[in-house]
Parts: C-alpha cells; structure tokens; sequence
C-alpha cells in the first residue's frame, strides 16, 4: 500500500533541495555529495531502520554488486568478495565526497564485459558452433552464486548461450540469424554499461542501499519516477501487469484486475519475461535488460499485440496479448446470486467478487465502498442466507476503502492500527455504528491477496467474523509506503516504507499474512510468491490487542465462529477436496513442481516446444504465436475456479451447522 505525499518535512530535506540546487543548473541531477544527505532523509522516513548498522552495510554493497552483474557471469567468487571488502568503506568515503569505489567497481563490470562479449563472439561465430540440446543451466543466479574460477565461467557461459540461442530458434529463427542476434545483443549489453554515467552509478547505489532497509523502499531516478507514476495511472494502455526486477530478470508482480493480462489468463504472478516482440518484428531478449526499458518495450497502444516468451517454473512459454486499457468496470466490485439445493432445501447464496479496493480522491467519483454497500443492500433484498467474499485476486489499495468495507459486517470496534516513523500508532475504528451484513460470511483469499485485502481478511478472521478460505496465507505485506519527490523533475524521488499495520488480535499481517481456516491446494502456494520470498522483508512485529468487544445479542448483531465449527469445516472439505477432479489436477502439478530441482535442461523445454507448435499447428490453424494466452473466443464462458466453488460448499456447511 502506497501512501503519497507531496512534500517531506524538516529541515533535513531542506538541506538535500540545498545540496541539489546549490550549483545551479550546471549542475548534475544528482552528484556523490548528495548520497549521504539521501541516506540520512531515508533513515529519517523509515518505520524501522533508523541508522546504519554492519547488516544494513553489506546488504547495500551486496546489492550494489548484483545490480552490476545480476546474472553473477561477470565476476569470479574471489573477485566478488574483493569487491564487496572494497565498497564497505563507501559510506565513510560519500561523506568527504569520494566515490570512486562505485566507479571502480563499475569499471570492472564493463572491462569484464568486454571480455565476455568477445569470448560469445568466439563460441557462436565458429563455423562448427551447433546448439548443445544435451546442456543444462541452473536457472536462478542467486543458486549458482559467482563462479570459483575462469573455468567454471566459461561453462556457465557456454550453457547460457545455448539457452539463449534456443530461445531464439523457439521462435523460428533459423541458427544463423539466431547467432548473429545474440552476438549483437552482447554488444548492446557492453555498449550499456560503457554508457552509464556517474550519475546513473549514484542512482544504483542509493537505490541498492534503500532496498537494504526493505523490499518496497527505492531510490526512483527521474526515469523511473515517471514509469511509476505512469504505472499508477489505471488508464495506462498496456498488457496490465506490475513488473519487478529480480537478478536481471522481468518478474511478473502482480496482474491488474481488468486488464488484458487477466482478461486472457496468460501470465500467472512470478513468471520470468525473457523476451519481447511487437507483432510481425523480432523478438527482444530482456534478459539483463533495465526495467524501465523493459517497461517501455511491453507497454503500447490499444488493440496492438505484443508476444512474449516466458519462463514459469522451468517450462518455457509463448504468450500473445493485446494491449487494452485497463476495464474499470472488470475490477469494480461485482455481486451474482446463486440458488443452491441442499438435503434440507435450498439456500440463496451471494458472491461478492472485489478485485480491489478502488476510488478517487474526487468523492464525486467511483468509490469502492459506495459500489460494494450498494451490493450489499441489493443482496439483502434479496434475502440471501449467507455471504462469500472473493479478494482472491485482490492486491490491495486504498485504506480508507478497506476499512469501510471492512465496518459493513461489523456494528463497531477498530480495524487496523498503522505505527508510523514516530512510532505512534493510530487505530482505524468502524466509522460508521451500523452493520450492513450479519449473516453467515465466507471470505475467500489467495497468496495474491496483499496488503488492504489483508487488513479486512485479518480482523473479520481476529474477530471471528467470517471463515476464511483459500491458500495456506496471504502475501504477507504489512507495511506502507509514502513517496517523496525531490524537488526538481531531474532529481527523482524516494519511496520510503513509513508504517506498519496491526490487526485487531495485535499480530502483524507483514511475511505471516492471514492464515486460512479452510486450506485448499493451489499452484500459487509456492516459494515464489509471497512477502517471505522478498530479501530484507520485515520482520513482524505484535502490539497489544485492540479488539472492541462485541454483543452477540443486540439486534442485526452476528455470532462468532467457533473453533469447533472451523475444525468441522475444514474437515468436510478436505474430504471433497480428496475426490474432486480440479483440486487431484492441482496436487498433481503441485507434487511435479516439488521435484524441480531448479535446472533448466534445454533437451526438455526444446521437446516441450515442439509438442506445443504441433498441438497448436493442429487445432487453431497453424496460429503458433498464441501459444498458452488467449486462444479461445472472447465471449467463450470463463470456467468455474474450483477455489470459488469450493467457498460455497464451505459457506453452505456453515450455514447448516449453525443455524
């Protein structure tokens, strides 16, 4: 969650326009005597991280380096660790002015490049080169570390060539034209870091050492600054998906609600982009490439298409999406009535589907909460016996929505408390002392439900309110982010996480998130979606306990939901869970996953390709692009997610056993 402020306070920021702005436009945007004024204004603003520490130090270095050499081919593990004994000193050289370390290391990197691209050159220019379909890669750097020796390298080299030449010969380039392609994009990688200016290396480090502090803090150049704030636009034309980068490569973060992306189900959160194409051009490898280069290669125009190869898991993909502005109406807040028969009758079930917490600062404008209490007076028109609460692909957003919503299925008590910087903490009450829903409630969360979905998830659970159902957690974001620009476009800005959020019990939602009553299994329950995964998460923290007492007796009043009623939940479904069809498929692909030992054999994804053009080539015409996105017609019926389904035999148990 993204608090944005207009200005900092404090005389500390006044010094940091006064370092900027003291030379006059001459001036670079950003200089070496900036960086420890930036570092103070970051621990002045941040919610836990208040001075240096050893630990703080060396995760800043260790991120300098891999910012430098993210795929960890550049330099041997002694010339790592020498580097990294270097840059330690950094902090205590800024501060008279010196930064010649960062450039030296820098200068390592690109001297090191020079070298690699002429060793590709070499490889892949010999007239005997031929694609090794017997090599294998360990796909994460982070696993595979610096290489011991020269030796070592030039195998990792010889293995990520042939990876790449495969993912150009996926494509249908022939070996030749794959060949050249890649000797050429070595050479752009070189020419990129020769071009790199002092400025851009005080960039990397203050954003190296802001994502030390935590995973959301970030030092944004002026570039940056504008891709975010661009990003944030729901307007932008695009594919619909938040990108992050992650040991040089594209993560897919999160799929917006309503955009092209999750309108066509193409990518699923932690995808890896490893390439993109316009249609009818080329593909770009983006492997190693600046996000916001990436950014700019996926973003385009409405109705025009852009074909991406994906790596999920260790499987190789090829995606087709057309860029589409983002529906408001697809991720505005939605309610169906369902009629569901039962041994003793049948019941009247509603599913409210809300994929965020929408609104604008304009109360003339569509609000979320207004949405979602009109929903909820058509659904008691409606005489419904119970209510589920999809914020399954829910990623957050506006505070002030959650807690509202939140008060509609409660009469009164606090909701959230955030401690900011001063470490004072404000509890968000139930602003209004009516309840708009008292019935039997599911809610039905993911690993996807973040951040404002955590905080109506975890006091409907903290209150006993709601049965919760989905993945074994949420993602686990606890914390808040308030954005300071610096002044002048040229300069950027510091996202800085300001706060933390507390439910109603005094837990913390941030790494934990809000653990599920009724668990059910799901691909997205995995190591690579979570806060957890994150480096240099924070780590939870406990208040005390702010719940308001409740009176189950008052009139429109609720009961809580007992242990012994959850335990019997969770064991009804279970054995569903055991003979259905959709969830056996899950813990299939589930159990598949567990045995990936995290190498990339090319002989297997170069088979698997070849099954998909053939299957492809054999029911859509041949239409091979369209690999794994939106094959089928638009106005087909979207199928059944066994999660939701499941949600309603859970509220439909709930119902009778408590009544």
């Amino acid at each position: 969650m993204l608090r944005r402020t207009s200005h900092a306070s404090g005389a500390l920021l006044a010094l940091v326009f006064a370092a900027l702005l003291f030379a006059g436009e001459a001036q670079a945007a950003l200089s070496c005597a900036d960086l420890p004024d930036m570092t103070t204004l970051f621990f002045q603003k941040h919610v836990q991280h208040r001075k240096l520490t050893p630990e703080i130090r060396d995760r800043t270095v260790e991120n300098y380096l891999r910012a430098l050499d993210p795929q960890r081919v550049l330099f041997l593990e002694a010339e790592a660790e020498k580097h990294q004994r270097e840059l330690r000193n950094v902090f205590h050289e800024t501060r008279a002015g010196d930064c010649r370390r960062l450039r030296k290391a820098h200068e390592a990197a690109v001297a090191r490049s020079r070298e690699i691209e002429g060793f590709v050159r070499g490889f892949v220019g010999d007239v005997g080169y031929a694609l090794d379909e017997s090599a294998t890669l360990v796909v994460d750097p982070e696993d595979r570390g610096h290489p011991a020796t020269a030796e070592k390298r030039d195998a990792l080299l010889r293995a990520l060539v042939h990876f790449q030449i495969s993912n150009y010969t996926s494509g249908d380039l022939d070996l030749e034209e794959a060949r050249r392609k890649l000797i050429h994009r070595y050479e752009l990688r070189t020419k990129r870091a020769e071009e790199l200016e002092a400025e851009d290396l005080y960039a990397l480090y203050l954003d190296s050492f802001a994502r030390a502090l935590d995973p959301h803090s970030n030092f944004l150049s002026a570039d940056f600054f504008e891709d975010f704030r661009i990003q944030m636009q729901l307007s932008l034309e695009g594919i619909g998906v938040a990108l992050s980068e992650e040991d040089g490569y594209s993560i897919v973060r999160e799929i917006i609600p309503g955009g092209a992306t999750d309108r066509a189900k193409a990518l699923v959160p932690a995808d890896r982009l490893i390439a993109v194409a316009e249609d009818g051009a080329e593909a770009v490898d983006i492997i190693d490439m600046a996000l916001s280069d990436v950014v700019r290669l996926v973003r385009g125009k409405k109705g025009t298409k852009v074909h991406l190869t994906v790596l999920r898991e260790n499987e190789r993909l090829h995606v087709t999406i057309v860029r589409d502005r983002i529906d408001l109406e697809q991720q505005a807040a939605k309610l169906e009535i369902r009629e569901v028969e039962t041994a003793g009758g049948s019941l009247k079930l509603a599913v409210l589907d809300l994929p965020s917490f929408y609104g604008d600062g304009d109360p003339r404008q569509r609000q979320g909460s207004r949405d979602v209490r009109k929903l909820l007076f058509e659904a008691r028109k409606s005489e419904i016996d119970g209510l589920v609460l999809d914020l399954s692909r829910n990623g957050g957003g506006l505070l002030e929505d959650a807690v509202k919503i939140t008060g509609f299925f409660l009469r009164d008590g606090g909701i959230v408390s955030v401690r900011d910087t001063a470490a004072a903490s404000r509890v968000h009450k139930d602003p209004d002392r009516g309840i708009l829903y008292s019935g039997p409630m599911v809610v039905l969360t993911s690993r996807v439900s973040a951040s404002a979905s955590e905080i109506l998830a975890g006091a409907m659970k903290d209150y006993g309110r709601a049965v919760i159902v989905g993945d074994d957690h949420t993602f686990g974001k606890g914390t808040v982010q308030s954005m300071l620009p610096l002044g002048r476009q040229d300069v950027g800005a510091l996202k800085v996480t300001t706060g933390l959020f507390f439910r109603p019990g005094g837990t913390s939602t941030q790494l934990a998130g809000v653990k599920a009553d009724v668990v059910l299994p799901s691909l997205l329950a995995n190591e690579r979606i979570g806060e957890a995964v994150h480096e240099n998460a924070l780590s939870p923290e406990s208040i005390a306990q702010f719940r308001t007492p409740q009176d189950p007796g008052r009139p429109g009043s609720w009961k809580p939901v007992a242990p012994a009623v959850l335990d019997e939940l969770s064991k009804r479904s279970a054995l569903r869970v055991a003979e259905d069809e959709a969830f056996q498929e899950i813990l299939t692909e589930i159990a598949t996953r567990e045995e990936d030992d995290g190498v990339l054999r090319l002989a297997e994804i170069m088979e698997k390709d070849e099954a998909d053009t053939a299957l492809i080539s054999g029911s859509l015409g041949g239409d091979t692009a369209s690999a794994g996105s939106e094959t089928a017609d638009a106005e087909d019926e979207e199928p059944p997610s066994p999660h939701l389904e499941e949600a309603i035999r859970v509220l439909t148990d709930l119902i009778q056993i408590t009544s």
